[in-house]
């Protein structure tokens, strides 16, 4: 899944829920604080009075988080196949 800042918080949650602690580290609480917050990862910053740099390295940062999930699953589907020819 390619990230982008038009993201909405609600999409990212779902598909990569390791972004809920990475935002929350960054100062964006996103659900965890009992109240969730809508709208894009754009909107989200900007209402905590992050710049547009700041805006693209969450997105970079996302991205990467977001391969690593997928690279995790990739090692997964492997193990799981070597392990079916192992029977």
């Amino acid at each position: 899944m390619k990230i982008t800042k038009e993201i909405t918080i609600e999409e990212l949650v779902e598909n990569l829920p390791s972004s809920v602690k990475y935002l929350m580290d960054e100062g964006i609480k996103c659900i965890a604080c009992g109240e969730p917050i809508w709208g894009t990862l754009e909107e989200a910053a900007k209402e905590k009075n992050f710049d547009n740099s700041a805006i693209e390295r969450f997105v970079t940062d996302l991205n990467k988080l977001s391969e690593n999930k997928n690279d995790t699953k990739d090692e997964q589907t492997k193990s799981i196949n070597v392990n079916k020819l192992d029977i």
